[in-house]
């Protein structure tokens, strides 16, 4: 993870920022309570947000600059498959589970982007980035069940 460009650490970030809103949203329609469907919805908007946020950085910083990532780029932060098949409600949770994981791997990764970006003003926004990953995983293990 430390030889990724800055360029191509922010492309990586984008994609999980997209992932991760696709996911909660999948999440909430299969949700079996208001409360839940609440819940994901709410963490589906906050994904969206972030990922605007970062494409905007990434065009902004590195305008021009396009990737085609690996499937070892985005074994970086992404635990699982990045489609959710949620066919019975065991795989719901199982889904949380994945989910909950990739918030996890997610933190690290922003946690070591702080020391690989020489950039000081990309510093607070990563150190934002890695504390709302484990708020994310910690509201996740907290989900309203009703």
């Amino acid at each position: 993870m430390r030889s990724l460009s800055p360029a191509k650490a922010l492309a990586v970030a984008v994609y999980w920022e997209s992932v991760a809103a696709y996911r909660y949203r999948t999440l909430a329609e299969k949700a079996t309570t208001e409360a839940q469907r609440k819940f994901l919805g709410d963490m589906a908007n906050e994904e969206q947000s972030h990922h605007a946020r970062m494409q905007d950085l990434l065009k902004k910083h590195f305008p021009g600059t396009d990737f085609v990532l690996t499937l070892e780029d985005k074994e970086l932060i992404i635990v699982g498959p990045r489609m959710l098949e949620l066919p019975d409600s065991g795989a719901f949770d199982r889904a949380l589970e994945v989910i909950l994981e990739s918030e996890r791997r997610t933190a690290q990764f922003y946690r070591i982007l702080q020391d690989v970006f020489s950039r000081a003003d990309f510093k607070p926004l990563l150190r934002e980035m890695t504390n709302e990953c484990l708020e994310h995983a910690k509201r996740l293990e907290n989900m309203p069940v009703d």
